[in-house]
C-alpha cells in the first residue's frame, strides 16, 4: 500500500483518521501501532514478524544497556548496532555480494556459489537506521529509553514515515511518543492535511507525469537519441526524483502533523544550491544529519588531520551511496558526490564564491545531473553511453516527440524548484497562524487542499498506470 494509491486515499487514511480522532488519548498510540502493523503487513506480510522480533530484541538490549556501566555498556550498544547492521547487510546486500563473488569466480573458471535470492523487506534501510539511533541516543545519554515496548514499536513502525522516511531520530520524537496532547488541535489537523495534499500533488501531478516520459527515454535500446533528448531525459528525471521523494516526505509530515507528531523536514529547495556541500544540506536532510552525527563525527569529524578528514568525508558518502541501493552504480554515485564534497573544501567553494550566485547554481545543477545519470542507469556501460550522448552535441532529430502536457509539467517543476513556491506557501500559512490571522488562511487552505486531493485522486483512478514508490529502501 502506498500513499498515492486509491486504496490508501479512499479507504485506509480516512478510516484511520476518523477512528484516531474519536478514540480517547490513552488508546491512540495502541491504535496507531495496530494500524501501522496492518499497513506494513499489507505490503510485506512475510517480514512483519522479523521486524517485530528485532524491535523486541532492541527494547530489551537497550534497557539492559541503560542499567549497565563501563565496558559492558559499550558491548551491549555495539551488539545492538551489529544486530541492525547485520539485518540490513543480509536482506539488502547479500544478493549483491554473492553475485559479485560469482562474477569473480567465473574469471578463474571456478563454479559459482549456489544461492537463493533474498527478497528485500520494505523500508528496511529506514527502520534499521532509526533503531540504531534509539540505541545510540540512549547510550550517549541524550534521552532515556522508552518504558513501553509498544512505544518503541510505534516509533519504528509508524506508517507515515515507515516506507521512505524522513529518518526520524529517537531524541527528536521520544517525548511526542509519550505526550502530544497539546499538538492535537484543529490548526495542526488542517495544516497537516494541507501539507499532505501538497505532497500528493507533487507525487501524482508532477513526478508521475515526468516519470512516464523518463521511463520511455531510458528504455530506448542502446540509448540511441540525440543530445537534446539526453538532456531533456535527465533534467526531467532530476525533477521527477525530487518531486517524488519530497512529495512523499510532505505526505509523511502532513499525516504526522494531523495526529500530533512533528517530523523533521527532509528537503529545502536543493536545486538552488550553489555547491554540492549546500546541496546535501538541502537534499534528504535527515539522511545527511544521520551520516554526520552517527558516522562522520564518530570517525573523527573535523578533529583529525586534513587528509583523514577528506577520506572520512568521502567514505561517508560512499557508504551513503551504497545505502541507497545494492548496485555498483549507487556506490559510484556516492563516491562521485564524496569527491565533490572534498573538492569543495579544497578549492571549489572559493571558486564558486568568485564567480557569483547564478553561475554557481548552474554548475552545481549540472554536477547533480551527471550524478543522477549514475543513479538512474543501472549499467555502468549504459551510464557512460548516456553521458556521451549528453556531451556529443549531436542535434540531428532522433524521431522522439514530447507532448505539451510533459513540457507544461516540466516548466511547473522548474518554477517550483528554483523559485521555492511550495516552501513559500507553507511559510506563509505558518506565519499567518503565528500572527493570529488564522481565519485568513483556513478557508483558502481548505479549498486548495480539497482541490488538489480531488484532482490527484481523479488522476490516479483514471490514468491507467499504477502509482508506485521506487524508493523501496
Amino acid at each position: 500500500m502506498v500513499f498515492s494509491s486509491s486504496l490508501f486515499l479512499i479507504y485506509y487514511l480516512p478510516a484511520f483518521l476518523i477512528i484516531y480522532f474519536l478514540l480517547p488519548q490513552k488508546l491512540k498510540n495502541i491504535f496507531t501501532l495496530a494500524a501501522s502493523i496492518l499497513f506494513y503487513a499489507w505490503g510485506a506480510p512475510d517480514f512483519i514478524f522479523i521486524v517485530l522480533t528485532s524491535i523486541i530484541a532492541d527494547f530489551y538490549l537497550v534497557g539492559w544497556m541503560q542499567r549497565s556501566h563501563g565496558k559492558k555498556k559499550k558491548i551491549l550498544v555495539s551488539f545492538s548496532i551489529i544486530l541492525n547492521i547485520g539485518l540490513l547487510l543480509y536482506f539488502k546486500y547479500a544478493n549483491f555480494f554473492v553475485e559479485n563473488i560469482n562474477t569473480m569466480l567465473s574469471w578463474f573458471g571456478i563454479q559459482s556459489v549456489s544461492w537463493t535470492a533474498i527478497v528485500l523487506p520494505i523500508g528496511i534501510s529506514f527502520f534499521s537506521f532509526q533503531k540504531m539511533t534509539y540505541a545510540v541516543d540512549v547510550y550517549r545519554g541524550v534521552h532515556p529509553p522508552l518504558k513501553k515496548i509498544s512505544d518503541l514499536a510505534l516509533y519504528i513502525l509508524m506508517f507515515p514515515q515507515l516506507i521512505a522516511g524522513p529518518i526520524v531520530r529517537f531524541n527528536e520524537i521520544a517525548d511526542q511518543l509519550v505526550n502530544r496532547q497539546n499538538a492535537e488541535n484543529n490548526n495542526n489537523r488542517l495544516t497537516g492535511f494541507f501539507r499532505f495534499t501538497i505532497g500528493l500533488g507533487k507525487k501524482v501531478l508532477i513526478a508521475n507525469v515526468l516519470g512516464q516520459e523518463v521511463d520511455r527515454i531510458f528504455a530506448i535500446e542502446q540509448l540511441t537519441f540525440n543530445t537534446a533528448t539526453a538532456w531533456i531525459g535527465i533534467v526531467a528525471y532530476a525533477f521527477q526524483i525530487y518531486f517524488d521523494f519530497s512529495g512523499y516526505s510532505d505526505m509523511a509530515l502532513g499525516i504526522g502533523r494531523m495526529i500530533g507528531f512533528r517530523f523533521p523536514e527532509n528537503f529545502n529547495n536543493p536545486y538552488i544550491s550553489q555547491n554540492i556541500s549546500e546541496f546535501w544540506r538541502r537534499w534528504h536532510i535527515t539522511l545527511g544529519r544521520f551520516m554526520r552525527d552517527y558516522l562522520y563525527i564518530p570517525l573523527g569529524g573535523n578533529r583529525v588531520s586534513q587528509v583523514r578528514m577528506f577520506f572520512n568525508l568521502w567514505l561517508v558518502f560512499l557508504i551513503s551511496g551504497f545505502w541507497h541501493g545494492a548496485a555498483w552504480n549507487f556506490i559510484i554515485w556516492g563516491a562521485f558526490h564524496g569527491f565533490f564534497l572534498v573538492a569543495d573544501r579544497i578549492f571549489l567553494l572559493k571558486f564558486f564564491k568568485a564567480i557569483g550566485k547564478l553561475p554557481s547554481i548552474i554548475i552545481t545543477f549540472i554536477i547533480t545531473l551527471i550524478g543522477w545519470v549514475l543513479f538512474r542507469v543501472e549499467s555502468i556501460d549504459m551510464a557512460t553511453v548516456y553521458l556521451k550522448r549528453m556531451f556529443a552535441f549531436n542535434f540531428v532529430h532522433d524521431g522522439l516527440y514530447f507532448d505539451g502536457k510533459f513540457y507544461g509539467i516540466l516548466i511547473i517543476a522548474v518554477f517550483f524548484s528554483f523559485y521555492g513556491g511550495f516552501s513559500r506557501i507553507e511559510k506563509w500559512q505558518e506565519n499567518l497562524y503565528k500572527e493570529g490571522k488564522s481565519l485568513r488562511v483556513i478557508l483558502p487552505m481548505f479549498i486548495v487542499s480539497i482541490f488538489i486531493f480531488v484532482i490527484s485522486l481523479g488522476f490516479i483512478t483514471s490514468s491507467g498506470f499504477n502509482p508506485f514508490i521506487y524508493f523501496r529502501f
